[in-house]
């Protein structure tokens, strides 16, 4: 059986992160342009919150992850499983929640860097103010959809791996000949 400890604990890990996510999102650094003193234009940026919600998010994500893909054994690990329709269900969950995992962190990853840098400018510009380097709209909220995807993928791969597994621990073993084999009979011929 899936232990309720195990998805409760994903599942909380994974919120959070979706929260902290649209937390980022809706904190992005915003910037203008401002003249100094002499006469310079230079950028000033408001907070850099999103940033740090964007780590969070991102650690937050990898914590869940490992404690699925650490309660599974990965998935290709340990103990075999019996064929059948859990064993295939869990399979594909494991693949998409690796891909949407990936996604997630990736998005996180590059906004919480890109959202981290701020231009210096300085000097004199004959074209006009300076353009001063932002994050673009929707960068942590996509890392928030695919959070959010990769929290539905990790669990259903949980559950299904449990019942696979309770599938080939409840499996009858294969009699021949009277007494119970675990694989193939080699006699002579």
């Amino acid at each position: 059986m899936a232990s309720i400890v195990v998805i409760g604990l994903v599942l909380a890990l994974d919120l959070l992160a979706f929260v902290l996510a649209i937390g980022a999102e809706r904190r992005r650094s915003t910037a203008y342009v401002t003249v100094d003193g002499v006469g310079k234009p230079y950028c000033v940026y408001g907070t850099d919150a999103s940033t740090w919600y964007g780590v969070g998010a991102l650690s937050l994500l990898l914590a869940g992850q490992c404690v699925a893909m650490v309660a599974s054994r990965c998935f290709c690990c340990g103990r075999a499983l019996s064929p059948g329709r859990w064993r295939a269900f869990s399979g594909l969950c494991f693949v998409l929640c690796w891909l949407t995992f990936l996604i997630a962190e990736l998005c996180l990853l590059a906004g919480s860097v890109r959202n981290a840098y701020h231009t210096k400018l300085s000097g004199y510009f004959i074209s006009g103010p300076p353009r001063c380097a932002m994050l673009r709209k929707g960068v942590f909220a996509a890392g928030a959809a695919f959070a959010f995807l990769d929290l539905l993928f990790v669990e259903l791969h949980y559950v299904f791996y449990a019942k696979a597994r309770a599938a080939a621990a409840s499996a009858p073993p294969i009699i021949h000949g009277g007494g119970a084999a675990g694989g193939i009979g080699m006699t002579r011929l």
